[in-house]
């Protein structure tokens, strides 16, 4: 029998404690897994709706049928295992700056963890999503169709101070050179549509949109909301 709250892992980390439990539903008996980063709750297996339409909106604006995806931030799993489900996809790279996230995947503790891993595709990197970002892409180095963001709450509000240089035009300028011509990035918000922002991406990337993503919140007994933004640059 698992108790109502369990502690699956615990790992410090310099952006502070990090948490991976699973509770029961007293209502329901469904399993929920929930990761906290301090006293954050940074996800839970309760809203995925958001995270898969991340991968569903960005890959929806990409063409070609052989796609390279790089997700930044593997979380829960749930945007690297929707980009699977699309048969395009020829590859997924995941990265993620905490070694214990990877860890959890690599030991299947979560709902899509074998899905994920088992998968020849998919491709599990520690690294710091940031800072590859920021360099610029060797002639060895590889460089995608689609890049999927999931890591902050939002562009204004960041996991670490060291994230928010990404949402300006040089960060975003810098990315892009990571993408191939036509290729697209999609950002996953926890806040409405930030309109300075999206300006920023259309002044990159030369195309962008911000789409709202509403879905049940069994918590509050309403609906929530959260914001994916799709940038798309130019095939030339």
């Amino acid at each position: 029998m698992i108790a109502r709250i369990e502690e699956l892992d615990w790992q410090p980390t310099r952006m502070g404690d990090l948490t991976l439990r699973r509770r029961t539903d007293p209502a329901t008996g469904e399993l929920i897994y929930e990761v906290k980063l301090g006293e954050e709750f940074l996800m839970s297996s309760l809203f995925t709706v958001a995270e898969e339409e991340l991968s569903t909106l960005g890959l929806a604006a990409a063409s070609g049928d052989r796609l390279d995806v790089l997700v930044g931030g593997l979380g829960l799993g749930y945007t690297a295992v929707t980009a699977l489900a699309d048969a395009r996809v020829q590859r997924v790279d995941v990265i993620d700056a905490l070694p214990a996230v990877i860890d959890w995947h690599q030991r299947e503790l979560l709902p899509v963890s074998a899905t994920l891993v088992r998968d020849e595709r998919t491709t599990l990197i520690h690294d710091d999503f940031f800072a590859v970002a920021r360099r610029e892409p060797g002639a060895d180095d590889r460089v995608y169709d689609v890049i999927l963001l999931d890591v902050d709450h939002s562009p204004r509000h960041t996991l670490d101070p060291s994230h928010a240089d990404l949402y300006t035009v040089a960060g975003l300028t810098a990315l892009r050179g990571h993408l191939r011509p036509g290729g697209v990035f999609a950002l996953w918000s926890d806040d409405p549509t930030d309109e300075p922002f999206l300006r920023d991406l259309e002044t990159v990337f030369g195309t962008a949109a911000a789409h709202e993503v509403r879905f049940a919140n069994r918590l509050t007994g309403g609906t929530s909301a959260n914001t994916v933004y799709v940038a798309t640059t130019s095939e030339a």
